[in-house]
């Protein structure tokens, strides 16, 4: 459950329309299309809902997937997990703890040691680069 209750409409004054499908609607952007995708600069990155902290540049990685990856989030909690059969497909969902806005979706197909790749979309982040 959110932390930050909002209307569509509310949210939709607040977010760009992709970023609203993707993090209201659980839509998802084109692969290679996101401005992050291949992002390399060292920096954090917050949910575009809500500006919650997700991940660490430290964590990202080019998993050629066409969306930004990281092999986990920054902080135990900020993002929570939910099973999603949409397409015919059983993928894990995440969502951020603190709007439950729609990220993207883990994978275990990531690098070691984890072995998680979290295919994120561009639309639900904020990228802000270390001084």
């Amino acid at each position: 459950m959110s932390d930050i209750p909002k209307t569509p409409a509310e949210w939709r004054t607040i977010l760009t329309p992709m970023q609203f499908h993707v993090l209201r609607e659980k839509g998802t952007e084109r692969a290679f299309t996101g401005a992050l995708w291949n992002e390399k600069s060292s920096g954090k990155y917050h949910c575009a809902g809500c500006g919650a902290l997700l991940f660490s540049g430290e964590a990202k990685y080019a998993s050629g997937c066409g969306w930004p990856s990281f092999t986990q989030s920054i902080v135990d909690g900020a993002t929570a997990y939910n099973t999603d059969r949409t397409f015919g497909m059983r993928r894990v969902e995440v969502v951020c703890t603190a709007c439950d806005g729609h990220l993207g979706h883990v994978f275990n197909d990531g690098p070691p040691p984890l072995g998680t790749r979290y295919c994120i979309n561009s639309a639900s982040l904020t990228f802000h680069p270390d001084e």
